[in-house]
């Protein structure tokens, strides 16, 4: 069989048909909001219709290819929501730029720029599912993942290279490129803690102490998490970057509790992260003031003036939003970065938004769902860590932007404007899809009704 293949009566579907008629409806999302922002803004559909969707179609139905080619197993959901997040973030990216040319024919866009960073990303996107056959072969380089994030979270620290921008040094400048390092530290991270934790989850899952029906760990195994806290508040203090920070140790404790199934780690973590916390709070001015400006945001002018502008932006927006092209999304500042989910709640409404944190959260349920059905520890591991990192990066910056927690200045994945994030993110998706290709993949036949139940359970998945 061509399309399927069939071991001991079970039928193992590929649905690359699936994954291409859902990838067809997300370039109706995505080309639909670019004629709505042209139809919004200026009452014509715009000009270069034919040019973006061709190219933006080309980047997608190319993905969807390499998948059917290299990684025919793989999940089919995946790919068509990426599109349709990034397709949409194009759209109000493009929305943001036209109000800004409006008010000043010199001002900088970003649309464009998005799209050739989308390029890239697509281009990593195939280089990893192309180069890389088998996600087991990454555990090899447990400790290079683990030194190059480590590199990678130093370099905007140099006094050369690193470059401070909006407060918060996490950024390197090569010529007239920037770039944040941490954005692919993430990535190198969660391939550290899998092989990590493969190798020693046994001694970590020793119990210590019972407190309150608890298993507490013993005290020599604390040093793992006493590391990683440290070097969440060294990104705190050195980089000031509260997002980042909360990311990296929050990583690190699920992955370790889904690895030992311990939960006293996630009461030593948190304990450890609400001190943490409180430290950062007394000492450092710049956590002061976005802890303040997220209890009392009003009056503005005390530092808070992004948050107040993104809470009215999506208070008029309502339940339905005012339509593409119908808003003002150039009151909130950066707007196309890091409140870009604001400016889509004034144009696209509660209902918008709840739409988009819904597919982020079936990026997150698939990726859990392929470390169920995963074979292999380290892989069970990986594709854990990528969905925790989707769930808390969108987590803090819709938190953040609606006030929920105080604000981090993390972009929201696939849709705010910056390579660095956009990159990242495709190669974090590309790595997700090889793991459920070989998750997916039938097993080989072991003849006879000898199999148990369990065995033919996850090959129907």
């Amino acid at each position: 069989m061509s399309a399927q293949e069939s071991t001991a009566g079970f039928t193992h579907r590929r649905r690359r048909g699936a994954e291409l008629f859902l990838l067809l409806l997300s370039l109706v999302v995505g080309v639909g909001a670019y004629a709505a922002v042209g139809l919004g803004v200026e009452g014509t559909v715009p000009v270069d219709i034919l040019g973006y969707g061709g190219w933006l179609a080309a980047l997608c139905l190319i993905a969807h290819l390499v998948i059917r080619f290299f990684a025919p197993y793989a999940d089919p959901v995946l790919l068509p929501i990426v599109a349709a997040l990034n397709g949409l973030g194009l759209a109000m990216i493009r929305r943001i730029d036209l109000a800004e040319l409006a008010q000043n024919e010199d001002a900088n866009t970003f649309a464009r720029d998005q799209l050739i960073w989308m390029t890239l990303g697509v281009a990593l996107f195939v280089a990893v599912l192309v180069l890389l056959r088998d996600h087991r072969r990454l555990q090899a380089f447990t400790y290079t993942s683990g030194f190059a994030a480590l590199f990678l979270l130093l370099l905007p620290l140099l006094p050369v290279l690193g470059t401070e921008i909006n407060g918060a040094r996490i950024w390197i400048r090569l010529g007239p490129f920037s770039f944040q390092p941490g954005e692919i530290a993430k990535v190198c991270l969660v391939i550290f803690f899998a092989g990590y934790l493969v190798l020693h989850r046994d001694a970590l899952a020793l119990a210590g102490r019972r407190f309150a029906g608890i298993d507490f760990p013993r005290g020599r195994d604390l040093g793992p998490v006493l590391a990683m806290w440290l070097v969440s508040l060294a990104v705190l203090v050195l980089q000031r970057d509260l997002g980042s920070s909360l990311l990296f140790f929050g990583l690190f404790l699920v992955m370790l509790y889904v690895a030992t199934e311990r939960p006293g780690w996630l009461v030593v973590g948190g304990a450890l992260f609400a001190g943490g916390a409180y430290l950062g709070f007394l000492f450092f001015g710049h956590v002061q003031s976005r802890v303040d400006s997220w209890l009392d945001p009003f009056p503005s002018d005390t530092g808070s003036y992004q948050i107040v502008q993104g809470m009215y932006g999506q208070a008029w927006g309502g339940l339905v939003g005012r339509g593409l092209g119908q808003g003002d999304p150039t009151l909130i500042p950066f707007s196309y970065s890091d409140f870009i989910f604001a400016a889509m709640g004034e144009e696209l409404g509660l209902t918008g938004v709840m739409a988009m944190i819904l597919l982020y959260g079936i990026i997150v349920e698939r990726g859990l769902r392929t470390a169920l059905v995963c074979r292999d520890a380290f892989g069970k591991l990986v594709a854990t860590g990528l969905a925790v990192t989707f769930a808390l990066q969108v987590f803090v910056v819709v938190g953040g932007v609606t006030k929920l927690i105080p604000l981090t200045g993390l972009t929201t994945p696939f849709m705010s404007y910056g390579g660095s994030s956009l990159v990242a993110n495709w190669a974090l998706i590309a790595l997700l899809l090889r793991i459920s290709d070989h998750a997916r993949r039938p097993l080989p036949d072991l003849g006879g009704p000898e199999e148990s139940e369990t065995t033919q359970v996850v090959r129907t998945r």
